[in-house]
């Protein structure tokens, strides 16, 4: 009988305490003394299938309850967090911070709501101070109001099965040989809600990306987007009028922390159903698999953008017809994650840049072209990690796009059905590129890329004597 990892553990403790079933009880229950009880819940112990099963029974839970992944970067989140000076003097290590997010995941969300309405108010104080004194304050930290989004796809595993079905409907009246065309969707808006799409130039001075006239039911489009822009603003629009009541239901199962982070985030699914119209789950799923996840190939059958389909295959999670797992990030130039989803296990930062090793970064070194690798993170687990570069935008001739670089991964046991893999040797230890989270998390001491000393390490400097870094020394 297989065993299951030691951290399920402190789940089964957390599980039980919310019931309010004593551990003596329990153990009882499952026909185990208490002693071997509190050695699994503290961790110490693996626990079999069959005394899983007995657990999740008596407490009344599933056994996904305990071994999904939900806890996906919470503990990487905490350890940022404390990494503020407020804590410096509490000398937290990080497996303090481990059998926090293992035994009171509850305790360490609230934290990182704290955290973030902190991060915020000081962000708007500091606004208001330059505001009022004309000067530039350099010392706040980069405040990501899309963390709000980021947080709730990963509790809903970005997947919303009443927008893909509105999505199907609609697909099944405006397809054409697997398509999802401009015209048609245009079509669709007229006939459907009465709504004219007309595609302008901007005037000089006044860029917009999409107007939509309530009044006179006119969507303006402008022609400075790309063509696969237009078609998801369309397919967005749709979404807006035909599934607004679907999105308000998910929406409302969610706390949000501002009415600003609420509408992002309605903004967030209507742009999912209209993916999902312009790559409908059952086909787009079907060609997945058939291309092994070729994203310029599906990007062609598709008619869309690499990003678009980038971030559609993180998507399918139909338990009934579920898809690989993948991690999805998006950064600029500088650093910045603009957008972030992980189901692969990988851990992506909250509050700052990642790990510059991360091909995500290299990518902009080859813009354009797609760059594979096989990560290993600090904790030994290994990912297959594809970057490539995008450009935003069509403007007129000297004006410059914005340029983006899209990471995509999955874990390395799902190699074989990523055709990114077919080149590489996977089980070959050379051709892996170690990599952290971020530095302040990573204990990597063997690391010239270093930007900042490593989080509860103690840190001297040597003026005669200096490692690969100057943040690491012998006697880091």
């Amino acid at each position: 009988m297989s065993q299951f990892d030691l951290k399920i553990g402190p789940k089964i403790k957390a599980f039980r305490r919310q019931m309010g079933i004593q551990a003596n009880k329990l153990a009882e229950q499952i026909n185990i003394s208490p002693s071997y009880l509190n050695l699994i819940e503290s961790g110490k112990r693996k626990i079999d299938g069959d005394l899983l099963l007995k657990v999740c029974q008596e407490l009344k839970i599933e056994l996904s309850d305990l071994t999904s992944k939900s806890d996906l970067n919470l503990a990487n989140n905490i350890s940022e967090l404390l990494d503020d000076q407020l804590f410096e003097d509490l000398d937290i290590l990080g497996p303090e911070v481990q059998d926090l997010v293992n035994t009171n995941p509850k305790i360490a969300r609230a934290l990182i709501k704290l955290g973030d309405n902190f991060k915020k108010k000081d962000h708007d104080l500091i606004n208001k101070v330059e505001n009022l004194s004309g000067k530039i304050i350099d010392s706040r930290k980069a405040s990501f109001p899309g963390e709000v989004i980021s947080d709730f796809l990963q509790e809903n595993k970005n997947y919303f099965p009443k927008l893909e079905e509105f999505a199907n409907a609609v697909f099944d009246k405006v397809q054409k040989n697997n398509r999802t065309r401009y015209i048609a969707l245009c079509d669709f808006l007229k006939t459907e809600y009465s709504i004219t799409v007309k595609d302008v130039i901007p005037e000089e001075g006044k860029s917009f990306s999409k107007i939509y006239n309530k009044d006179k039911k006119e969507l303006l489009l402008s022609d400075f987007n790309s063509l696969e822009t237009k078609k998801l603003h369309a397919a967005a629009q749709i979404a807006q009028e035909g599934s607004i009541n679907q999105i308000n239901e998910y929406l409302f199962k969610f706390t949000f922390p501002s009415e600003e982070s609420k509408k992002l985030t309605q903004i967030a699914l209507l742009n999912y159903c209209g993916a999902a119209i312009l790559m409908p789950y059952k086909l787009f799923h079907m060609e997945c698999k058939k291309l092994k996840y070729d994203l310029e190939l599906l990007q062609n059958t598709f008619a869309t953008s690499f990003e678009q389909v980038a971030h559609r295959v993180t998507c399918l999670q139909d338990p009934k017809l579920p898809g690989i797992p993948f991690h999805m990030l998006r950064v600029d130039i500088a650093g910045n994650i603009s957008k972030r989803f992980s189901l692969s296990g990988i851990e992506i930062p909250r509050y700052g840049g990642a790990c510059p090793r991360w091909n995500v970064y290299s990518a902009f070194t080859r813009p354009g072209k797609i760059q594979a690798a096989v990560s290993k993170m600090s904790n030994g687990e290994k990912y297959v990690c594809i970057a490539r570069t995008v450009e935003k935008g069509i403007g007129r001739f000297g004006q410059s796009k914005s340029i983006l670089s899209i990471g995509l991964g999955c874990e390395a046991k799902y190699a074989k059905d990523f055709i990114y893999t077919e080149n590489m040797d996977i089980a070959n230890k050379k051709t892996e590129i170690p990599i952290g989270v971020s530095c302040r998390t990573c204990d990597r001491l063997d690391c010239s890329q270093r930007a900042f000393p490593p989080l509860h390490k103690k840190f001297d400097v040597d003026i005669n004597n200096r490692g690969v870094s100057v943040f690491v020394s012998d006697k880091v």
